[in-house]
């Protein structure tokens, strides 16, 4: 199989179960470090004609984070694109497991692992609720519906913005609901000590935003490191 990846943490996902498969991954693919594939573009830009060029035997990508035009393309092009869409922690476990098997490839022990990982999380009797901005300039959060606050959740950390109406709303840092918490990730936007607890009043942590966002091998770090980040 030649498998060209438009998602970051499914670039991960496939180069760690089988490192040959992959023929080309985005710019934004900076996991494994040691990666060494054509880049072709980002994830909201691919260039599907370098895409079609390499003629791969699949294309994974994700509803959410691709573009339907780019995938549309792809597949006009005579290309097969295999489309994941995790929105949930579980989603993360099965989704990743079709996917791979989409590319050819048997289940891996890094999932098994993964699974076991999150089987073993403690979920805390107390719960916190939390704002999740993702982006400043403008102020845009974490919503209704996402990974991210499948996996908050499942933390024993309830999203505050839940029942918005946007997956990603737009937010007013001086007019939120009611929270105790604010998750500060790293991705996509850069959120430093300097750069976003300054905006808000309640008390705020940095994670990574792969830990946080990302579904493949991250999620057994995740695992284990995520719950002493919320809970400190």
């Amino acid at each position: 199989m030649r498998v060209v990846s438009i998602v970051p943490s499914l670039t991960e996902a496939v180069a760690a179960t089988a490192p040959g498969v992959l023929v080309a991954a985005t710019d934004w693919c900076t996991h494994p470090a040691d990666l060494d594939v054509p880049r072709i573009g980002g994830t909201k830009n691919p260039d599907v004609a370098a895409v079609v060029a390499l003629a791969p035997d699949l294309v994974v990508a994700n509803a959410e984070e691709n573009r339907a035009p780019d995938l549309d393309a792809l597949r006009a092009a005579g290309l097969a694109v295999h489309v994941t869409d995790i929105r949930t922690l579980d989603d993360s476990f099965t989704g990743l497991a079709a996917m791979l098997a989409a590319c050819g490839l048997a289940r891996p022990a890094w999932l098994d692992d993964a699974q076991a990982a999150w089987d073993a999380v403690a979920v805390p009797a107390a719960r916190r609720r939390a704002v999740v901005p993702i982006w400043r300039r403008p102020w845009m959060a974490v919503g209704r519906d996402t990974f991210t606050g499948s996996v908050l959740a499942r933390l024993g950390v309830d999203n505050a913005l839940e029942d918005d109406p946007e997956r990603y709303p737009r937010i007013d840092p001086a007019a939120l609901p009611p929270h105790d918490l604010v998750v500060l990730p790293d991705e996509p936007y850069l959120f430093t000590a300097d750069d976003g607890p300054e905006a808000f009043d309640a008390p705020s942590v940095l994670v990574s935003g792969r830990l946080l966002t990302w579904y493949g091998p991250s999620l057994v770090d995740a695992a284990r490191l995520l719950p002493a980040a919320l809970h400190p």
